[in-house]
């Protein structure tokens, strides 16, 4: 049987994911202006939201797979998530003066956030 406590190293990775997202968005205002500041944290606010729909739908095949019931709205949240993805490239693309490169630099924020989660079990581990 499972606890519904999130497991430590899954909160560990959304704060670490939070942390590189504010270095990131200040090493871009400081080194491109406030539009590559500002594109950073649009990519950044978009990649966790993926990793937090992403999380949830993985969180709901486990259930399925012990037997509990079939989640509900996931196929949809996936689909929306890859819309807004999309809408939000175009806008910056077409309309904002937000800084493109710093944008899908922020898309990153989870992949770096990982590798650090990743890192630190290694080198410290729990025991949970």
């Amino acid at each position: 049987m499972t606890s519904n406590a999130p497991d430590p190293a899954l909160r560990r990775t959304f704060r670490l994911a939070l942390w590189v997202g504010l270095a990131g968005m200040a090493a871009a205002w400081i080194w491109g202006g406030w539009q590559a500041g500002l594109g950073f944290a649009m990519g950044a606010g978009a990649s966790a939201f993926n990793l937090h729909v992403l999380h949830r739908a993985v969180a709901g095949l486990g259930a399925v797979a012990e037997g509990g019931p079939a989640p509900t709205g996931y196929a949809m949240a996936a689909g929306l998530r890859y819309l807004l993805i999309a809408a939000g490239a175009y806008v910056i693309v077409k309309y904002s003066p937000f800084t493109l490169g710093a944008a899908l630099a922020g898309l990153f924020v989870p992949v770096a956030a990982i590798l650090l989660a990743t890192l630190y079990e290694l080198f410290y581990g729990t025991t949970s």
